[in-house]
């Protein structure tokens, strides 16, 4: 809505006096998908209209029933999409930039969010340029890291090409943490601004541990149980999640290991590893029972832009054992909340499992303070921060 725009001193004097204003979020995934994109926009998107602004959503139509948010500041426009290979179960939105211009000249928005790089994003971002609006944009993904897990190592210098052909042609891109930034930069990556992460602290808690979830685990009350959570697929680093149980279980440690999520390892594992527990994707309301039921989260990927479900299993009380990356780098301490293990020590990962579990006590004394590192970090507080730089880059425009 252009007659919401404010010049920039009565924004400085009168911040309370801020206008709503109109955001066009484009996303090629979005819940039900079970994703960190998908799950952490919608938190996003849910803050931005608590906050008074209205979002128009635009994504893939969803083969499943579509979901919304139930918010009257949410309108949601559906495009064309089709599977994304080796990921059947997410869309890729197809090319519609004649329809964006169409539907943004008829309502123009004050700022375009792009989330993910598709074919809609590009479109999208080709549409604004048409009509002259401020764009803004999200580093939600390490595409360019996936490719070696996949056979085609040698697109990654294409890869990264087009993804700083993307972004450094918006106003301003949001990367959740410092080392992100550090590294984009050094590939040419320009207008970098850190954003962290928020978490749901009321869903993801401590208050949510389930005993008769543990009996049905097979876990006593001395029994350690393991989790991992995400993609059962080869960019997850997953054999050091084996590895690990394997050798706690090699030092007579009474262990239990459950892997949430689906994808394309899921039946080899549960073929070399029938005593662990898969129970497939999950609901948030699960998820959470989940996360607060285990004694330690075990993720080992080396591949996030991020990695929100280190937050989630903090919020929910349970340590991490993580590399030295990603958001376990910025809210993962060893020895306080969990430990961290260097990115070129792959043989360390275990090793450190194995050390805690021989250290009497050390777990449970770790435990007692793991939330309270990320209590703080609610969505409303994010959703602010990216409200600012909407109008920075509404300002600079």
């Amino acid at each position: 809505m252009e007659n919401s725009i404010e010049t920039p001193i009565v924004l400085e004097d009168y911040p309370a006096s801020r206008p709503s204003l109109r955001i066009a979020v484009v996303t090629e995934t979005w819940p039900p998908e079970v994703n960190g994109v998908a799950v952490t926009l919608a938190k996003l998107v849910q803050g931005l209209s608590h906050r008074n602004h209205d979002v128009q959503l635009i994504r893939p139509r969803q083969a499943k029933t579509d979901s919304n948010l139930g918010d009257s500041n949410l309108e949601e426009v559906l495009m064309r999409g089709m599977p994304i290979p080796r990921y059947p179960e997410l869309k890729l939105g197809l090319p519609s930039k004649k329809t964006l211009v169409k539907a943004w000249t008829l309502r123009r928005p004050d700022v375009v969010h792009i989330a993910t790089e598709g074919p809609l994003g590009w479109s999208a971002l080709q549409a604004a340029k048409v009509l002259k609006l401020p764009v803004t944009s999200d580093f939600r993904t390490n595409f360019q890291s996936y490719s070696k897990h996949y056979g085609v190592g040698w697109l990654r210098k294409p890869i990264v090409a087009y993804l700083r052909k993307f972004h450094n042609a918006t106003a301003c891109t949001m990367v959740p943490t410092k080392e992100l930034r550090k590294s984009l930069n050094e590939n040419g990556f320009l207008n970098l601004k850190v954003v962290a992460r928020g978490v749901d602290t009321k869903l993801f808690n401590v208050a949510k541990r389930d005993l008769s979830l543990r009996n049905a685990w097979g876990a006593s009350e001395q029994t350690k149980v393991l989790i991992s959570v995400g993609r059962i697929a080869p960019e997850k680093n997953l054999d050091q999640v084996l590895k690990t149980f394997d050798a706690l279980r090699g030092i007579g440690a009474d262990v239990k290991l459950v892997m949430v999520g689906d994808g394309p390892l899921k039946e080899q594992f549960q073929n070399r590893y029938p005593e662990i527990i898969f129970p497939g994707m999950l609901k948030q309301a699960d998820l959470a029972r989940y996360y607060a039921s285990a004694d330690l989260f075990v993720f080992p990927s080396q591949t996030e832009t991020f990695g929100n479900v280190t937050l989630e299993a903090l919020a929910s009380g349970i340590p991490v054992l993580a590399f030295d990356c990603a958001a376990a780098r910025d809210w993962v301490q060893s020895g306080v909340n969990g430990w961290l293990v260097a990115e070129n020590n792959p043989e360390g990962f275990a090793l450190q499992g194995v050390a805690v579990f021989k250290s009497p006590g050390l777990l449970e004394q770790v435990t007692q303070s793991t939330r309270q590192q990320v209590v703080h970090l609610d969505w409303d507080q994010i959703a602010e921060q990216v409200e600012t730089v909407f109008w920075d880059a509404i300002r600079s425009k």
